[in-house]
C-alpha cells in the first residue's frame, strides 16, 4: 500500500514544481446521481491522511445526499505541465466532527462567509440580491471567528483502485493499476 501513495505524493508534487497554477489539489469527484445518472464536479482534495482522501463541502448540497445514498465514488486528477492522469474508485464515509472543524476553520474567510450564507445548489430569483446578502454578511461577520455550519462536513475516500498513467507523445502511455484485493494490493500494466 504504501508504494501507491509514495507514487501520488510524488507525482503531485512534480505537478506542484512544474505547474504554473496552483491547482495540483482540484479533482473531478463522480458520485452516483440520485438520478442513477454519474455526476462530476471539481472539489479541492485537503490532503490524504490515514491512506485516505479528505474533501469537504456541505452534506445538504447534492454532492453530498449523493454521497451519503451511495458510498461508490470517483476521484480523477489531471495534471498538464507533467501529462499525468490519476484516476481513484472507492468507497465514502464521514470523518469526524472534529476533523472537519479543523478543515472549516483552514478555509479562507469569504469560503467560511459562503458556506455559513448559501445552500449550494438552491436555485435562486436573483444573482445581485445575493451579492447584497454576502456583502452584508462580511460586514458582519469581519473579524470574528466562525464555526463550522451544521451542514458542513468532510468525507473520507478509501482507495479500492488506484490508477496511474503517464502520457506519452508516441501515444504509448505507460498505466499502471493498483487494486486492493483484502489488505493486498495487485499491480497490474495496462495496455494504454
Amino acid at each position: 500500500m504504501k508504494e501507491v501513495f509514495d507514487i501520488f505524493n510524488r507525482w503531485y508534487k512534480e505537478e506542484l514544481n512544474n505547474s504554473s497554477e496552483d491547482i495540483p489539489s482540484a479533482c473531478c469527484l463522480s458520485t452516483v446521481g440520485e438520478d442513477g445518472f454519474p455526476n462530476s464536479r471539481f472539489v479541492s482534495l485537503k490532503e490524504i491522511c490515514d491512506e485516505h482522501f479528505i474533501i469537504c463541502g456541505p452534506l445538504n448540497s447534492r454532492k453530498g445526499r449523493e454521497i451519503l445514498s451511495s458510498d461508490k465514488v470517483a476521484l480523477t486528477f489531471w495534471w498538464p505541465a507533467t501529462q499525468k492522469q490519476i484516476r481513484i474508485q472507492g468507497t465514502v464515509s464521514l470523518i469526524s466532527e472534529e476533523n472537519a472543524s479543523a478543515y472549516f476553520k483552514e478555509r479562507s474567510f469569504s469560503s467560511q462567509v459562503v458556506s455559513h450564507l448559501c445552500r449550494q445548489g438552491e436555485e435562486i430569483s436573483d444573482y445581485n440580491s445575493l451579492e447584497e446578502e454576502y456583502s452584508d454578511a462580511c460586514k458582519k461577520m469581519e473579524g470574528k471567528e466562525m464555526q463550522k455550519p451544521e451542514n458542513w462536513g468532510g468525507f473520507k475516500i478509501s482507495p479500492l483502485r488506484i490508477e496511474f498513467m503517464e502520457f506519452k507523445t508516441s501515444r504509448l502511455h505507460y498505466r499502471v493499476l493498483f487494486s486492493r484485493e483484502g489488505e493486498q494490493w495487485k499491480k497490474s500494466i495496462l495496455q494504454p
